[in-house]
């Protein structure tokens, strides 16, 4: 009890000492009376009045807020602002605080990069003021107004910087200023050096280049030689080769490390404006140096080496001799080993060729970690040094290596440049597959981020293998890197990045030409089904339904896509959720876009349509902005039924909606229909008013035609590979069973000669062989086109018992369906119209019937016994010659009873 009594004494302080503190820091934060009326301003007065009035007597905030609203007051009241307020500016910066200062300075290049003053005026009012703050005495905010003068010497005319700036920058490069100054009189050389003709520099900066160039302080030394580079583009290849070279090598040799890195960098950036003679003379014994001192022990040089060793070997490439690029290419592949703990192999005694050997360093600055990271990042561009033929044996092994190292960086920067190394290394592609795979199991984000926006290239270089064109082979190989891609979908699906999300299933969209059919359907299609139903972000779901969509377009069976199009029809749009429903509707934006017009008024016209009477008024209105894009699908007089549906569901959502922005939709589309209160003709007129695409009036359309009818060409040639695949199985069966029955070793039975008949008996003598291999080929192309009808049109006895069992799995099913009961249509087979279809049943009905009608004898219109009191045999059958005529063909041992009289009655019946 007592214990209690102290914790309830303990909590009464703490809260009393809280209330205590909170109040104090109210009463901190309470302006007194004074400071109100000093913060006060009168509400009549105008902006500029208000501007000038708060600058010459207001608060530091209060001048603080006028001069970031500079741009502003100039917008709107430009002549006033630069007579009254820009003045005032001008004197309170030279006594303001920096706070303030860095704001005027952002606001000044505002000014001018939104064009809000003209140069002339720029030049007079604001200029000055940032020449004359740019020699400020504090470091930081001379640093400061000196990237504002640098950013806005971009902006300014010709004219202006030779007048105002250059005399500055002369003026600032003299020994007699301070380093500061001649630090920055570095920087506006460097900047103004490409806008002056040659002779301009020649003349007036280059001695002051070659000035700063001798400096003492090796500040002034390092920032002016990383400026040679601008001033070598201004001055031309003769002037670059007699004036700035013997100061570029000198200062590479200099004495002070900052200098000499500098010289690299400047070596690097300098190749460009060098002509091939002067880069074999100069630069490359100059490089070969930097990467000698760099191998001797020069730890620090090394990083900055290993940054530039790509542009180098690019750059240089037709200068060095073989036993250069040789060495040059040996210290590349130490500097991606470089820090490991592989030991550093070391060249023979009795080798000619120097071979260099990196000294092993202790990576405690993360110095062998960035020279590692620079290697990966500049591969693509020693692969090209080194040429895709020898891949496999110099550089694979690093490139490995690079892929595996222990440093999360590393394997960053060589999976953003992975895509790149795909497409220079040719038909060795195929040995980064197993890299690949191990990057796409990463579980670090970032080297997801690197690698997942190129993984639609990646798979590309893969199955083309350095060909211009993919095969299956190549496609078969492709199946090891299903497990890695729908582990990097697990990975990225279970955190927070969506963008990358979508980015990865976006980039799916090429598994088509990279994947076996039965492949991505087997792995890819049940994910991406999942994605679609269970992913949270819109936009993941967006891009699995686009990606669904196009592997559905270049499926190669009819089964799986009749299957995948009507799962999609009936978990979306007859779900029960009204955001699956409402997902439909941009499912079916994407098949506008994808697939032919043909095909979705196949498949998706009327069930799209369904959904205007929805119970969601939400999933209504989203649907009243796809009307307009199914008016441009119908095409006149054959689409007048889907017209007249159409017509029939816009009336239905103007007569009966209730919902009021549903009702402002479906008007917003059909402004001509706002008087239509009830039923009646003037609905179908007004409809008909409106522009529906006629066959007469193609030329109107003829660029958009085209693409529809390549699309439809498309599907058409998927369907007609589907059926030459079939027909080229069947025939490698029956030559299967043809051989099969060949090998059988039972003599055949010995055919006889069947009786000569008398001329009672006798009409026409025929070949039995000729008759039954007429037979056999007459069974087997109705054997065919039942198989067709089969495939094509008769689904109908399946679907019936899928439907008992399975629940409905075709589009006739599904339009039967009792949630939206849309008029059954016979278009099954996508990319097949219902006629086509239609003709191929008609087609195989026929010829069925025709051959059952003409084998089954002759019942019904002779006796089965002869006018002789004989019993015929009930084999005898009919074909057709090639000649019209109907021939009768005899089993072995049959006898012909028929009369002549009697034949060519019997034949005209047939026939008819």
């Amino acid at each position: 009890m007592d214990t209690d009594g102290f914790l309830e004494d303990d909590i009464q302080e703490l809260q009393l000492e809280r209330s205590i503190a909170s109040i104090a820091l109210n009463a901190s934060r309470l302006k007194s009376n004074e400071e109100l009326e000093k913060l006060t301003v009168n509400e009549n007065l105008s902006d500029i009045e208000r501007a000038v009035y708060l600058l010459s007597s207001g608060q530091d905030v209060q001048r603080l807020s006028v001069i970031t609203n500079l741009p502003h007051l100039l917008k709107e009241n430009n002549y006033d602002c630069l007579r009254r307020v820009v003045p005032k500016v001008r004197e309170v910066l030279h006594v303001a605080q920096s706070e303030m200062q860095l704001a005027a300075s952002s606001a000044f290049l505002e000014i001018l990069e939104k064009d809000l003053v003209p140069p002339q005026n720029y030049t007079q009012s604001f200029l000055p003021t940032i020449l004359k703050l740019a020699e400020n005495r504090d470091p930081e905010l001379a640093m400061t107004w000196l990237d504002t003068l640098i950013d806005v010497l971009d902006l300014l005319p010709k004219d202006v910087i030779k007048r105002d700036v250059l005399n500055l920058a002369v003026s600032k490069g003299q020994l007699s200023q301070s380093m500061q100054s001649r630090l920055a009189c570095c920087r506006i050389i460097g900047k103004i050096a490409t806008k002056f003709e040659p002779f301009v520099i020649r003349k007036e900066i280059l001695p002051l280049v070659q000035s700063l160039c001798q400096d003492i302080e090796f500040e002034v030394r390092a920032s002016m030689c990383r400026q040679l580079g601008a001033v070598a583009k201004g001055l031309g290849l003769e002037e670059t080769k007699s004036a700035i070279l013997p100061e570029l090598v000198e200062l590479a040799n200099d004495e002070e490390l900052p200098v000499r890195l500098a010289g690299i960098d400047t070596v690097v950036e300098i190749i460009q404006y060098l002509d091939s003679e002067t880069r074999k003379s100069t630069l490359v014994p100059l490089v070969c140096k930097f990467c000698e001192q760099a191998v001797e022990g020069e730890e620090i040089t090394l990083p900055v080496i290993a940054k530039h060793v790509g542009q180098i070997c690019h750059g240089l490439e037709d200068n060095f001799s073989d036993e250069e690029k040789l060495w040059l290419l040996e210290f590349f592949r130490q500097l991606c080993k470089l820090g490991l703990a592989e030991k550093v192999t070391k060249p023979e005694q009795n080798s000619t060729s120097k071979v260099p050997v990196i000294p092993e360093i202790l990576d405690t600055d993360g110095r062998c970690v960035e020279c590692r990271k620079h290697a990966a990042f500049n591969f693509p561009a020693i692969v090209l040094f080194c040429s895709s033929k020898s891949f496999r044996t110099e550089l694979y092994p690093v490139f490995s290596s690079l892929c595996h190292d222990p440093n999360i960086l590393v394997r960053k920067t060589v999976s953003s440049g992975f895509h790149e190394v795909c497409k220079m290394v040719g038909n060795t592609v195929h040995l980064l597959h197993q890299d690949l795979i191990s990057l796409l199991k990463e579980d670090n984000m970032e080297i997801l981020r690197a690698i997942v926006p190129n993984v639609s290239d990646i798979l590309q270089q893969f199955v083309k293998g350095g060909g211009d064109t993919p095969s299956e082979s190549k496609m078969n190989s492709m199946g090891d890197l299903i497990p890695a891609l729908l582990s990097c979908d697990a990975t990225i699906s279970v955190t927070n990045d969506w963008r990358l999300h979508a980015q990865l299933l976006s980039g799916w969209e090429c598994l088509p030409k990279c994947f076996l059919s039965q492949h991505i359907y087997d792995k890819f299609v049940p994910l991406l089904f999942r994605r679609l139903k269970t992913a949270r972000p819109l936009p993941v779901k967006l891009a699995a339904a686009q990606t669904l969509l196009v592997i559905i377009r270049y499926n190669r069976k009819s089964e799986q896509r009749q299957e995948m199009i009507c799962r999609i029809i009936e978990e979306y749009c007859h779900s029960k959720s009204c955001h699956n429903r409402s997902l439909f509707i941009d499912i079916s934006r994407m098949v506008l876009q994808l697939y032919s017009k043909a095909f979705f008024k196949d498949n998706f016209f009327e069930f799209l349509l369904s959904l205007s009477t929805d119970q969601v008024p939400n999933v209504r209105y989203r649907l009243c902005s796809v009307l307009p894009s199914l008016k441009t699908l119908i095409r006149l007089p054959g689409d007048r039924t889907l017209l007249q549906q159409l017509e029939s569901c816009v009336r239905r959502l103007l007569i009966n909606e209730r919902d009021r922005d549903v009702t402002s939709a479906i008007k917003q589309y059909y402004p001509h229909m706002y008087s239509i209160r009830g039923p009646g003709d003037r609905a179908v007129d007004d409809l008909d008013r409106t522009t529906v695409q006629m066959d007469s009036l193609r030329k109107q359309y003829y660029e958009e035609d085209l693409i529809d009818q390549k699309r439809q060409e498309e599907e058409e040639l998927l369907i007609d590979m589907e059926e030459k695949e079939l027909k080229e199985e069947k025939e490698k069966e029956k030559g299967k069973k043809k051989k099969e029955a060949g090998v059988s070793k039972i003599p055949a039975p010995r055919r006889t000669k069947p009786p000569a008949a008398t001329k009672r008996t006798t009409a026409v003598t025929l070949d039995q062989s000729s008759i039954s291999d007429k037979l056999s080929s007459h069974k087997d192309s109705n054997q065919l086109l039942s198989d067709k009808h089969t495939k094509s049109g008769s689904t109908d006895s399946v679907t019936k018992t899928s439907n008992k069992s399975q629940g409905p799995k075709t589009l006739r099913s599904l339009r039967n369906a009792p949630q939206n009961s849309p008029k059954a249509i016979n278009r099954i087979s996508p990319g097949i119209s219902s006629a086509g279809s239609s003709s191929s049943r008609k087609g195989s009905a026929s010829s069925t019937t025709s051959f059952s009608s003409i084998s089954s004898g002759s019942s019904g219109v002779s006796s089965p016994v002869n006018s002789a009191g004989q019993r015929r045999s009930p084999a005898s059958s009919q074909t057709e010659s090639p000649n019209g005529k109907r021939n009768v063909s005899l089993r072995k041992g049959s006898i012909p009873t028929m009369s002549s009289s009697q034949l060519p009655h019997i034949l005209k019946k047939r026939s008819s």
